[in-house]
């Protein structure tokens, strides 16, 4: 881990703030090998950009499952040299983009046209809290956009009048559940699929590039099998929303054709063995009409019959 001549230098502020880790746990890591010493500059201790590029892989490594011992025996055999081609492979494959999308870079000017010609700096406050906007350091009338498409989404809709603050809003609660599918997917991959990489020791080399491999394979099912769902619920949703928003809007007669009822599973599968399934929903509804017929024939016997009128049966 040696730092080229005029590379940053860090107190172990500097260091802690920039990596996301604290003093405490800079030290800790120190001590127990799996940090350098900093280099001693007179009466200050000096961290270089090696010990930040460190420390973030420790913290990669952690979050995928490692324990601290098996983190140092890694790192130890990464700065030995040894074969860990796969690991670094392995890494790089999950680190990458989870997408084709590339980021854009975008002035305010032109932010500000996309989104009706006028400033909005609390707007603009919260899409950089949410990342849709990340500031570009050095240049105060600039924006990283990291997902143009997601952008054109919001000018979308702001166009067709949904305000800034609730298209805010949405995405917060959006992005709750899609984190949740997300936790979930990774969940479900790592007990049937990653389990047998993830041991107390890390990956050899044939096992870290095998793992690779499934990543790269996998990496777009989750992407797929979410559009496939939103989709199929956005066609029964938006269908249902138009039949109930119609059926406030037309005529009783109208409105009582818009109407369906719910059968319970087993009673559906009893019909579609009974009639075959092409059948059963007309069966349903020749059941229903007979057993209606019935209904109004027995309430009007029954009021003949109490007000005398019921011819006498010989």
């Amino acid at each position: 881990m040696s730092e080229e001549p005029g590379g940053a230098a860090y107190r172990i502020e500097d260091l802690a703030h920039r990596s996301g880790a604290t003093v405490r746990t800079i030290r800790a890591y120190q001590d127990r090998g799996l940090l350098p010493r900093p280099e001693r500059r007179g009466r200050a201790n000096v961290y270089a950009n090696a010990h930040l590029a460190r420390l973030r892989q420790i913290a990669d490594l952690l979050d995928r499952g490692y324990t601290l011992a098996s983190i140092k025996e890694l790192l130890e055999a990464w700065d030995a040299g040894r074969g860990l081609g796969g690991v670094l492979g392995l890494v790089a494959e999950v680190d990458g983009p989870w997408t084709d999308e590339e980021a854009a870079r975008m002035s305010r000017a032109e932010l500000n046209e996309r989104f009706g010609g006028r400033q909005d700096d609390a707007a603009v406050a919260d899409a950089v809290e949410l990342g849709v906007l990340e500031p570009v350091p050095g240049d105060e009338d600039s924006f990283l956009v990291p997902s143009p498409q997601e952008l054109s989404a919001a000018a979308e809709l702001h166009k067709a009048g949904v305000p800034l603050s609730a298209i805010s809003s949405h995405l917060r609660e959006l992005r709750g559940q899609v984190e949740h599918i997300a936790s979930r997917f990774l969940e479900f991959t790592t007990e049937h699929v990653f389990a047998r990489y993830l041991g107390e020791h890390p990956p050899s080399d044939t096992e870290a590039a095998e793992a690779a491999s499934l990543v790269r394979r996998l990496r777009p099912l989750a992407q797929q099998t979410v559009d496939a769902e939103l989709a199929r619920a956005m066609r029964t949703f938006a269908t249902r929303h138009l039949r109930q928003h119609l059926a406030n809007e037309e005529p009783p007669e109208q409105r009582e054709k818009l109407r369906t009822v719910e059968m319970p599973a087993e009673t559906m599968r009893s019909v579609e063995s009974l009639v075959g399934a092409e059948h059963a929903a007309e069966f349903v509804t020749a059941a229903t009409e007979r057993e209606l017929r019935a209904r109004t024939l027995d309430r009007l016997a029954t009021n003949h019959s109490k007000h005398g009128i019921v011819d006498e049966i010989p």
